[in-house]
């Protein structure tokens, strides 16, 4: 219980929040044609390599 309580604090952070955001308004941008599928796949790519190279940079440093 406290490991997902440790979780779903760790997912309301403000970086959490802007990658989540961020993901899902390119999400509703491709899905309304206004970005193409290779535009879509680019920044969300870039998004979760940041989001995932943050986390995995912040638990070799301890914190």
């Amino acid at each position: 219980m406290e490991l997902l309580k440790k979780r779903l604090a760790n997912l309301l952070t403000i970086k959490s929040l802007v990658t989540l955001t961020a993901a899902a308004v390119f999400g509703v941008l491709a899905l309304r044609g206004d970005l193409s599928g290779d535009q879509f796949l680019t920044v969300f790519s870039v998004i979760v390599a940041f989001y995932f190279g943050t986390q995995s940079q912040k638990k070799e440093d301890g914190v």
